[in-house]
């Protein structure tokens, strides 16, 4: 988990992560988002795969990208039961709103 966390911890990863959401991308087309040098990317793209955040696979001579959201759920989902809290039913309660009270127990 904590090559995750050590993944994460970088908000040009966390960019990068934001944008395989939405669909595959090449490595090109990542990088175009970024004012940083291929070496740099390279760098971030090796990281997010020794954290298993991402599938690249090659073709041609494009590498695409793909997000793999299992791996960024367990490991939230892991640091969520670290500080004690669980899913039993389902995803966690929505925070309530803030013009409500919540009830001391």
């Amino acid at each position: 988990m904590s090559t995750v966390f050590k993944a994460l911890s970088d908000p040009t990863r966390r960019k990068v992560l934001e944008l395989l959401r939405q669909r595959p991308m090449s490595a090109g087309e990542i990088a175009e988002h970024f004012d940083v040098s291929k070496p740099t990317m390279s760098a971030h793209f090796a990281v997010l795969r020794e954290a298993d955040l991402v599938i690249s696979e090659k073709q041609g001579k494009a590498v695409i990208y793909q997000i793999k959201m299992s791996v960024l759920e367990d490991a939230l989902l892991g640091f969520a039961q670290i500080f004690g809290w669980e899913l039993k039913d389902g995803p966690m309660p929505a925070s309530p709103p803030a013009d409500k009270e919540v009830p001391e127990q």
